[in-house]
């Protein structure tokens, strides 16, 4: 589940974009756009160079999302995590920033203006992450999606041979990038992070210990062989090290992960631009949380008769998706697809098909994920990962961990149909390089969260109160994500009250109730499930009262998901006209206006 988060922290992990053709995206104006005289060629065709010189220093500084892109003359190269580099980073992210906020207004036409400003977000994101979190220096999160190997493992952009070639420059460049990070690591350290870097660091290295051998055992090479089995033997001892390091500060842990208020807000506005004030934002969720409670109760009352909330959730989630939650994920997405193209909802761009495999050890801290190859690649699969239960945990709590066919419907409809893969389809295609690689949180993770509601609203699969609880509770899940994050970081709320949060309200079981309330702590940004889809939802309602038609949804959706993936203000100021506006209504609010 993750847009492209060069330095971001989002449960997607590592997913990049997937390979296509480009296309020009359809405009709507904004605003009046200058005479030739005034917008000239040279000033658009100066502000183009810039963007390209801009997408080959973010390549040089962070190869792994260039690898990830499909660059592959990157692969092996880990980013330089000194303190050092980081400030060097910062530094020149600010002279980037103040090299585009130089082009203004009269010398750009709108195209123009759009993408100066689709820019400079990403480089105030960016340099959010880098300077204002601290995350850098106390983090794991923050380094943990830099560091995934699945490219050379899972992704067949070449073959086997060249791959465990680029694999080993990774392993051998590794032992320093984790030395790197350990220094950058100021104790002492919250509890959250701390268990988010024993498992992260020592999932890796008992992947890189048990699995990965065998992925190579069949290239024969004596040279590469030799130095696989040099470099995964130090790659096994760095990050073990690191995690019986990390492991080591338990007994000195802090429970200082709160951002506060002014920093959180600083994260919205500078991350996706929004400025609402945080009581608004907090009441707008609450709202929305109470909108999806009152709709489970109606669906309750007709699938479980007579039962509290808590049992009709337990009924659904005890009807198990056929041999598992990776099987039963399998069988839905042909199914998933069918539903979009006999209800004409959005256009499905290409033939792009996407795998479902368990999650690999070194990446389960959330339930499910998806990776797709870059805009670079062509024609290679997108994986969508599912997690299997920690063994550590009771049985009884890895039963219930394995959500129900119904939930599981719409964790495939979050991450495949019509979710993240159909949404990085239309990235990839966007007529603007830049669009295709940089898709942000807010954008990504709301529009999947939004094409939930909006395939229910549809009907699928006969949209019976079963279905109905099953998008219910990955509602309620993103609710509590969303009041999570502003109480974690802005309110005083403890992991254990964010815990308990998640087990009342999204009635979640007890091992997702302690990853969630763990996850809010080090990403502080899961707000934007929720965040992102009620802004796609406001806009969808002002969009299409303003384009009314039989396929006004289709054209909204089609037309939303054209730009790539800049923050959803910068999508409604292009769709609507006018500037930027991060505009959220409560559920009050939206239904008096829609009645009127």
């Amino acid at each position: 589940m993750r847009p492209i988060h060069l330095i971001t922290l989002c449960a997607a992990a590592t997913a990049a974009l997937v390979a296509g053709c480009n296309r020009e995206a359809p405009r709507t104006p904004a605003a009046a756009t200058p005479p030739a005289s005034v917008a000239t060629a040279s000033d658009n065709a100066r502000l183009d160079a810039a963007v390209d010189g801009f997408i080959d220093g973010m390549f040089k500084r962070y190869p792994t999302f260039a690898a990830n892109a499909g660059k592959h003359e990157f692969d092996g190269k880990l980013p330089d995590y000194s303190a050092t580099a980081l400030k060097a980073d910062a530094d020149w992210l600010h002279a980037e920033r103040n090299r585009f906020a130089a082009f203004g207004d009269d010398r750009l036409d709108q195209s123009g203006r759009f993408h100066r400003d689709y820019v400079l977000a990403v480089i105030d994101g960016q340099l959010f992450w880098l300077e204002d979190s601290g995350f850098p220096y106390s983090n794991p999160a923050f380094y943990a999606g830099d560091l995934s190997p699945s490219m050379y493992l899972t992704r067949p952009y070449a073959p086997l041979p060249q791959r465990m070639a680029a694999f080993v420059a990774y392993q051998e460049a590794l032992p320093k990038a984790i030395a790197q990070i350990k220094a950058n690591f100021k104790l002492p350290l919250p509890a959250t992070y701390i268990e988010l870097g024993v498992n992260s660091f020592g999932g890796f290295a008992s992947f890189f210990r048990n699995d990965v051998p065998t992925i190579f055992a069949g290239v024969k090479d004596d040279a590469l062989q030799a130095r696989f089995k040099a470099s995964n033997a130090a790659a096994i001892k760095a990050t073990q090290d690191l995690a019986d390091w990390l492991k080591a500060q338990q007994p000195h842990a802090t429970h200082d992960y709160a951002l506060g208020a002014a920093k959180f807000s600083r994260m919205l506005h500078a991350t996706e631009l929004v400025d609402l004030p945080l009581d608004r934002l907090k009441a707008i969720g609450e709202s929305d949380l109470q909108r999806n409670l009152d709709a489970l109760k109606a669906a309750c009352d007709k699938f479980a008769p007579g039962q509290s909330l808590s049992a009709c959730v337990d009924k659904e989630g005890a009807h198990k998706p056929a041999g598992g939650a990776v099987e039963g994920a399998r069988a839905q997405l042909a199914g998933l697809r069918q539903f979009i193209v006999d209800k004409d909802l959005v256009t499905i761009p290409g033939p792009e098909q996407a795998k479902v495999e368990e999650a690999p050890p070194f990446n389960r801290w959330n339930f499910a994920y998806i990776e797709i190859p870059g805009p670079y690649e062509k024609n290679l699969p997108s994986v969508y990962y599912i997690a299997p239960p920690n063994p550590a945990w009771s049985k009884a709590d890895q039963l219930a961990y394995i959500p129900g066919k119904a939930d599981l419907l719409f964790t495939s409809s979050h991450e495949v149909w019509p979710g993240h893969f159909l949404q990085f389809l239309h990235a990839n295609r966007a007529h603007w390089k830049f669009g295709q690689l940089f898709v942000g949180y807010a954008f990504s993770e709301g529009w999947a969260h939004y094409a939930e509601e909006m395939m229910f609203d549809a009907g699928l699969d006969g949209a019976t109160p079963e279905v109905h609880i099953g998008q219910l509770t990955n509602a309620l899940l993103r609710d509590v994500r969303y009041l999570s994050a502003i109480g974690l970081h802005t309110g005083g709320m403890t992991v254990a009250q964010s815990e308990q949060m998640f087990r009342d309200k999204a009635f979640q079981d007890p091992g997702n109730a302690r990853q969630q309330a763990a996850r809010g702590t080090y990403d502080p940004a899961y707000l934007n499930y929720t965040l992102g889809k009620l802004m796609i939802m406001q806009l969808r309602q002002d969009w299409i009262a303003a384009h009314p038609g039989p396929n006004a949804l289709k054209a909204f959706h089609d037309q939303f998901l054209s730009y790539g993936g800049p923050p959803v203000p910068l999508v409604r100021a292009q769709m609507l006209g006018g500037k930027p506006e991060a505009r959220l209504w409560t559920a009050a609010e939206t239904a008096a206006v829609t009645s009127r």
